[in-house]
């Protein structure tokens, strides 16, 4: 679970490396924690130089720091119940950047991502994943 001011590390290609939740777009019985795909605002904390040999339109797609975008959590280090009663742990808290018409903004994933993201109608993010648990 993450709650507000928690920070997580971005696992796509979008240009951002760390980000920190604003807010959790999820129904209000959650109290302000998200799990393994729910969706949050975030700031992006830290995030790749952008080079300055890119046109202006391939710079405006990239993350800047200081930007306000949606993310999709994909791994929590809290654990979590499956319904076969196994218990998922991760190392890290890691989230995917998305738009707000829900689209990734990255176009490849690196990492391992858990295998609940499917049955929460994240199935592009499962499909661009390296490995699923």
């Amino acid at each position: 679970m993450l709650g507000l001011k928690a920070t997580f590390n971005a696992i796509d290609n979008s240009g951002a490396i760390i980000c920190e939740v604003v807010n959790v777009l999820k129904h209000k019985s959650n109290h302000g924690f998200a799990r393994v795909g729910d969706e949050v605002v975030c700031v992006v904390k830290k995030a790749r130089p952008i080079p300055a040999a890119l046109t202006t339109t391939q710079a405006a797609n990239k993350v800047r720091r200081g930007d306000v975008r949606r993310a999709v959590i994909v791994r929590t280090r809290k654990e979590a119940k499956r319904s076969d009663g196994s218990v998922l742990r991760f190392d890290d808290n890691a989230g995917v950047l998305i738009n707000n018409r829900k689209e990734l903004l990255g176009t490849r994933i690196t990492g391992v991502v858990a295998a609940e993201l499917k049955h929460k109608g994240w199935a592009r993010i499962v499909a661009l994943a390296e490995k699923i648990v």
